[in-house]
Order: structure tokens, then C-alpha cells, then sequence
């Protein structure tokens, strides 16, 4: 076997590995509860019990779940859209006194985890009578994260500085020069961040179970968590409300992909 059909063999296996769990959570969300707690483990449902996807609908309101989640992930998105990018923009082609100390505090920020800054963070919010609701949820992507802050920079650092140069020569004004200039340029790199927070905010458990306790707000994670609480015997609808809930991410990654992995491999680039 030649070295190139070597690579390919091994990256079908893990392929295979990666791809097996979210077969199996197709396959499962299609059978009956009987058949799931069979034995012997059959692999393909005897009846595909389509109903499972209705029925996830009739017993938790799935519906209102999406929404809330869907209102906090775009909002999010839009925050880190909006802030990273005029922050990493300051930083690095703007010349000022002070903008070569703040991206190391920035990066140093990193280091701090989230379980540090939990709860000053939330008692915060706490004294502004924010919590109970999506505020504290979407707020702080309006500040930007160190870490697309980080992605962004380095994407910036390749653009050439005669570019921004040509257009104040030109008589742009500077948030000009980054509205017409450096953001279209940035069309990848900024693609990624998106797809970053929209995966995370989608995905997050923690956030919405520390500042949310009305069940009406529940985000799409806490609504599952809650059904599988109260019906932990009814894997199929289980299955079924996961798959729904991925599906989101599979589309988004799935059209997104191209300018995704062209962002992450310029964002990577040594300047």
C-alpha cells in the first residue's frame, strides 16, 4: 500500500469513528423504546418509527426552546461580529499610544477560565437586575473575546498597511478605511468567528443554567436536560429532540465550510 493510500485508509477510519455516534443517534431516534432496550442490540429499527420527531413536540415545547436559543445564538453572533473586529482593528493597524500593551492583557484574560469569573461576573449582573433573562447571556459579546480578538489579529497583521495607507491619502475617514476596507478583506476570518459562536452559544449548557429559572426562557440544552430528567426512559424522543437540536450545526458548518477552513488556515499565519 503506497503512503498516499495509507493517509486516506487511516482517515476513513477516523471518519468512521467520528461520524459512528451521530449514525447511531439517527438510527435510535427511529425506534421504538421496546426495541431500544432489547437484547440483542439490533442496528436498524424493525419499524421506522417516524412519529418520534412529531411526538417530541407534544411532550416538551420544542418549539419555544429553538426560538429562545435561536434569539440568543444570533444576537451573540452579531455581538462578537460587531466588537471583535473594531477592537482587533484598534489594536493593530491603528497607531496610538497604548495599543502594544493591550493585546497582551488581552491574551492574558485567556488564561483566566470561566469557573474564575462566574461568579463576581454574576454578581454583577445580580446588582443590575439582569438576571432571569438572556441579557447576561448576550451583553458580553458586545466586549469582545480575547480569543477572536486573538484569530483576527493575525488574519489583520497580513493585510498591507498601504491598503489603509491609500485610502486616508485618499481622504477616508478611519472608520471608513474599516467599513470598506479591512472588513470585506477580513470575509473569511470573520466567517469563522461567527461559526465559532454560533457553535458555542448553541452548544452552551452552563450559561443558561446559571442566569435562566423560568422554564419558558429555557434554551434548547436545558430544555433536553430537563426532558431527560423527567423521561429518562424515552431514548427515541431523546434521540430524536438531539438530532433536531445538531441538525442547526451540521447546515451552518455544512454551507460554511469553504470560507471556515480558509479563515483558519489565514488566521494561523505568522505575521
Amino acid at each position: 500500500m503506497t503512503l498516499n493510500g495509507a493517509t486516506h485508509l487511516i482517515l476513513l477510519l477516523v471518519g468512521i469513528a467520528f461520524i459512528g455516534p451521530f449514525l447511531w443517534m439517527i438510527l435510535t431516534s427511529l425506534k421504538s423504546l421496546e426495541e431500544i432496550s432489547s437484547l440483542p442490540v439490533t442496528i436498524l429499527p424493525d419499524v421506522f418509527k417516524w412519529d418520534n420527531y412529531t411526538q417530541v413536540f407534544d411532550v416538551i415545547p420544542f418549539g419555544r426552546y429553538f426560538w429562545n436559543t435561536l434569539i440568543i445564538t444570533v444576537l451573540s453572533v452579531a455581538g462578537q461580529l460587531i466588537s471583535a473586529p473594531m477592537v482587533t482593528y484598534s489594536i493593530t493597524k491603528i497607531e496610538w499610544f497604548g495599543a502594544k500593551w493591550i493585546f497582551p492583557i488581552v491574551i492574558g484574560t485567556m488564561l483566566l477560565p470561566y469557573q474564575v469569573t462566574m461568579i463576581p461576573v454574576y454578581l454583577i449582573f445580580q446588582k443590575l437586575h439582569l438576571t432571569g433573562g438572556y441579557w447576561p447571556l448576550i451583553i458580553p459579546t458586545f466586549t469582545a473575546a480575547p480569543l477572536y480578538i486573538f484569530l483576527l489579529r493575525q488574519f489583520f497583521m497580513q493585510l498591507p498597511n498601504s491598503l489603509i495607507h491609500a485610502a486616508k491619502i485618499d481622504g477616508a475617514s478611519e472608520f471608513r478605511t474599516y467599513w470598506n476596507i479591512v472588513l470585506p478583506l477580513s470575509r473569511p476570518a470573520l466567517t469563522s468567528v461567527g461559526i465559532f459562536t454560533f457553535l458555542y452559544t448553541w452548544s452552551d449548557f452552563l450559561g443558561p443554567l446559571l442566569y435562566i429559572n423560568n422554564s419558558s426562557k429555557y434554551t434548547l440544552t436545558l430544555g433536553l436536560q430537563a426532558f431527560l430528567a423527567e423521561h429518562y426512559t424515552e431514548w427515541g424522543l431523546l434521540m430524536a429532540a438531539s438530532l433536531m437540536f445538531t441538525l442547526p450545526i451540521v447546515v451552518i458548518f455544512f454551507f460554511a465550510q469553504k470560507q471556515f477552513i480558509e479563515g483558519i488556515s489565514l488566521t494561523g499565519i505568522k505575521g
